[in-house]
């Protein structure tokens, strides 16, 4: 039965759609064991930096000055626009140059200049793009815009980051450091899942195209421009699911922020004469003169998720999170009739679960544990007769046979994940006693949580088995319900002789 539970590679969160109205990109396919997604321009100087308001004296580069200058000429920046770029601890971000208060609209971007799929099919590549699945074809827009020197966005790519902190980004040696932990496994998989899409793109697109693309192209071209939609991207917008803003894609994120609806498609005017589609940004909080606006990117995003897409995580143990990944064994003798109950119930032959520190077990994780492990004598739960009411007494102790072993399951696979990090918490903590840079900074808050989470769920389980003798079980309940058993559990009658 070991393969009841076992240690995901990655998290449930590619396998459900995003909800969030910010930057959320689902750029892997469904069902992918991988993470899922507004951007890190730099890098992230340590865990406490995401909520410092300081904004550095120092001037931004020249590069983002031609930047402003473009939006500027382009008619983006007017008077109502009410930030600038500045430098900030996270790199470079979004400074408001006026008091600003909550739900103010602080600036506005006009679809002309958004790259999304609509942008890719206006261009010389849209036609050998058509059949692509939307974040390929944007990606390979901006590889080859990149390196036009008439685009529209020639002034916008230089102010883009050649690499963030995302783990996809990190040398052998850094990923050392996250040995044993979830996070691991799932960026050595989008790393080969993407270096397999450029493949099959080279063969397929780049290479019959050499008119189209008349430079090569490389692994880290793709490489980045994967990073770049992973972190940038806006999504959920009026029939929008994959956009790239340029300005509004400058602002950071804060876990001071606790809303996620910010950003806005408007129809409003686009220039002098002109009207268009507008991204409308509003401040969730009131800002200071000279302070930084912030947003949220994501209040579902685990560390570990956001440690993949931007390259950083916060403090709060709230974001800590593991994965457990459930199965129904193919050699399972009650295997069809199983994924026949688990299919009906909004599951399937795997499950997965985030679990949160802190947080209750996800809804629907323990009926499922109790229906794989469910055999023996328990089996008649599985027969046509109760197909339709099963679960609800799954919801409920089977026997005690049936929450043993799921007790016992769960808890060693607990240990053995434990036993796979090669530090403990208490080494963790030492380290971050001292100033780390931020990528092994990140490393060790996302291991430390790991195993934060992990312990909890252990914890959990013990706490079910000391219960095992005081919980009631399906055949107590249905005996009470036929009157035959008191409420103390006394079998009434003759009855007690028969059993």
């Amino acid at each position: 039965m070991a393969t009841v539970f076992s240690v995901c590679s990655g998290s449930s969160a590619f396998l459900s759609p995003c909800t969030s109205h910010t930057r959320c990109l689902s750029l892997l396919p469904k069902g992918s064991p991988l993470l899922h997604h507004i951007k890190k321009p730099f890098s992230v100087k340590s865990l406490s930096s995401l909520e410092t308001q300081e904004v550095s004296s120092v001037s931004v580069s020249p590069a983002v000055t031609t930047f402003w200058q473009w939006l500027k000429e382009e008619g983006v920046i007017s008077s109502k626009t009410q930030v600038k770029p500045g430098v900030v601890p996270e790199g470079l971000g979004l400074v408001a140059t006026k008091d600003i208060s909550r739900n103010e609209v602080v600036l506005q971007v006009p679809k002309r200049f958004w790259i999304n799929p609509d942008a890719v099919a206006a261009s010389e590549i849209g036609n050998v793009c058509s059949g692509l699945k939307p974040w390929l074809s944007v990606a390979l827009f901006l590889i080859r815009e990149r390196s036009r020197d008439d685009s529209l966005w020639k002034h916008y790519f230089p102010v883009l980051p050649k690499e963030t902190d995302s783990t996809i980004y990190w040398s052998e040696e850094e990923l050392s450091e996250i040995q044993g932990t979830q996070l691991l496994n799932t960026t050595l998989g989008v790393k080969e899942y993407v270096q397999n899409e450029f493949m099959r793109l080279q063969e397929e697109i780049i290479l019959p195209n050499k008119k189209l693309f008349p430079f090569p192209i490389t692994l880290d071209d793709f490489f980045w421009a994967f990073g770049i939609l992973r972190s940038r991207a806006f999504s959920r917008l009026r029939n929008e699911n994959l956009v790239v803003i340029p300005l509004a894609d400058l602002i950071n994120h804060s876990a001071r922020v606790t809303t996620e609806d910010h950003a806005y498609e408007v129809k409003g005017a686009a220039g002098l004469f002109s009207w268009d589609y507008l991204f409308s940004l509003r401040s969730p909080l009131s800002v200071k003169a000279g302070e930084q606006i912030y947003i949220q990117y994501d209040l579902n995003k685990s560390n570990a998720e956001l440690a993949l897409d931007y390259g950083f995580i916060e403090p709060n143990s709230d974001r800590n999170a593991y994965t457990l990944t459930l199965g129904i064994p193919e050699s399972d003798p009650f295997y069809d009739d199983k994924l026949d109950i688990a299919e009906t119930n909004g599951f399937g032959e795997t499950a997965y679960f985030d679990i949160f520190y802190n947080q209750p077990l996800p809804p629907g994780m323990i009926p499922y544990l109790r229906l794989v492990a469910l055999g023996g004598t328990d089996a008649f739960l599985l027969e046509a007769l109760f197909r339709n009411t099963v679960w609800s007494h799954l919801e409920l102790p089977v026997s005690r046979d049936n929450e043993e072993l799921l007790c016992r399951v769960v808890r060693e696979a607990c240990k053995s994940a434990l036993a796979g990090y090669h530090t403990t918490i208490e080494e963790d903590n030492k380290l971050k006693e001292a100033k780390l840079d931020s990528r092994l900074a990140i490393a060790v808050g996302i291991r430390e949580g790991e195993k934060k989470v992990l312990q909890q769920i252990d914890e959990v389980f013990k706490e079910k088995e000391l219960e095992l003798d005081q919980l009631e079980y399906y055949q107590e309940r249905r005996l009470k319900d036929l009157g035959l058993c008191g409420e103390s559990g006394d079998i009434l009658g003759d009855l007690e002789k028969f059993m």
